[in-house]
């Protein structure tokens, strides 16, 4: 199983980004797909996570300006940036808990940074 993750990059305070990722392999069914994000010297967070059925989950400090979204039949989630604020800069990473036919596994993506300038 994969996750490539793709949409960072640099923007200024207030500026958006639109983050996404596709899993791909071995894979039977995707329970949860989400980001996580970790900012230097930080531990990682989980940023915004959404279930099969639609329920999302996000952190405090990015509620109504983050949107995560997936598109079950392609296994793709989106992770749509608004109102970015210096403190958003971190390096994000896609996050899959599936099944892949033998159990469910924890996976992760590769990690896209995004820098949020003032």
């Amino acid at each position: 199983v994969q996750l490539q993750a793709s949409g960072g990059g640099p923007v200024q305070t207030g500026g958006s980004l639109r983050l996404s990722c596709a899993a791909s392999g071995g894979m039977f069914s995707i329970l949860i797909m989400g980001w996580y994000r970790q900012a230097p010297g930080k531990q990682r967070e989980l940023v915004a996570r959404i279930t099969s059925g639609g329920s999302t989950n996000y952190v405090d400090d990015v509620k109504g300006r983050f949107t995560v979204s997936r598109d079950n039949a392609k296994n793709t989630v989106a992770l749509q940036m608004n109102s970015l604020k210096p403190e958003d800069t971190a390096v994000y990473y896609c996050y899959s808990y599936l099944n892949t036919g033998r159990g469910y596994y924890d996976y992760w993506g590769q990690g896209t940074l995004v820098t949020v300038s003032s």
